[in-house]
């Protein structure tokens, strides 16, 4: 547990962390009968993610009161970050999901039990005790917003807070179609949220679903037309797009991705980019060192079965970045 005196976070991330059960050989669920239990929930990859680089990292969400809300407490602490906003939440379940174990990089199949789940009912009086004073960096994506109305509501009340206060806001919109009603309310409550934010980071297919445009430069300008600082479109395995004006300099340019020599799981690797662009530019590196870095650490994430297993520390960073 989080003691008291324990300075207040730097870096907030909020949504719903789930317990994930992955199956321990290749097939279809109805015929797999052994799991691995582990976490998942695209915003604390990102959130461990950062934790394992070094930053106070804080968690805000709802859990059951049950053993996988437990679970889910101990190894976000386990891996670093703050939980002093972390609620158990005594009328509603932790959310559930399990992954087949998918051959070949194929993107896995995964079932979700998470309909009325606690992080489901999260809402603006959940960020109450939150100093936004104190905070340096927001992460937000476009998941909780698709959880609930008040789940949406706490999201829109994060981002104008940390903005207010002088944060820097990222979002990454994370697409879950299924979650919402139609798909334009997901648009147009998304692209609400990223007009809000600082630094962008939709996946091409996410982009031109969003916004309606074909290419990452048209795609791009549509962001930083309503207020973005800087957009990154991740290309997938073709790297990545940058255009903004950070640094008080407008550029826009294009990195290769990092080759890899087997893809095992692609799950978490968009979360995974986050981390190296967010990390980056909190390190006060340049856009094309973010870039760089994103495609780095995404790289690491394809080559493993967990969605955050990949994530480097500080120390295996620098090594890599200086081979």
């Amino acid at each position: 547990m989080t003691h008291p005196q324990t300075p207040v976070p730097e870096i907030l991330a909020f949504g719903e962390a789930m317990a994930m059960f992955v199956a321990e050989r290749p097939g279809e669920l109805a015929d797999v009968e052994h799991f691995q239990r582990r976490i998942a929930g695209a915003d604390t990859n990102v959130a461990i993610g950062l934790a394992r680089l070094g930053f106070h990292v804080g968690w805000l969400s709802r859990v059951g009161s049950d053993g996988f809300g437990t679970f889910i407490r101990r190894t976000l602490e386990a891996e670093g970050l703050d939980c002093r906003h972390l609620r158990v939440d005594p009328d509603h379940p932790t959310g559930l999901l399990f992954k087949e174990r998918a051959e070949g990089g194929a993107d896995p199949r995964v079932t979700y039990f998470r309909r009325g789940s606690a992080a489901s009912c999260l809402a603006p009086g959940d960020a109450d005790g939150v100093d936004f004073s104190a905070l340096r960096h927001l992460h937000a994506t476009g998941i909780p917003p698709a959880l609930s109305t008040s789940a949406r509501e706490l999201s829109r009340h994060l981002v104008e807070r940390a903005r207010a206060k002088g944060a820097s806001v990222s979002f990454d919109p994370n697409l879950r179609p299924s979650l919402w009603s139609s798909e334009a309310d997901m648009c147009a409550t998304l692209n609400g949220l990223a007009a809000e934010a600082d630094w962008v980071l939709p996946g091409l297919a996410e982009g031109r679903l969003l916004t309606g445009r074909d290419s990452p430069e048209a795609i791009a300008d549509f962001y930083l037309e309503r207020g973005a600082q800087a957009v990154i479109i991740k290309l997938g395995h073709e790297g990545s797009y940058y255009r903004g004006r950070l640094g008080g300099q407008e550029q826009s340019f294009t990195l290769p991705g990092v080759p890899v020599a087997e893809v095992v799981d692609t799950v978490g690797a968009g979360d995974a980019f986050a981390v190296g662009v967010i990390s980056a530019l909190l390190d006060g590196r340049s856009p094309r060192e973010a870039v760089r870095r994103g495609n780095l650490i995404g790289s690491l994430a394809v080559q493993v079965v967990g969605d955050m297993e990949g994530l480097p520390s500080r120390e295996r960073l620098a090594a890599l970045e200086t081979e």
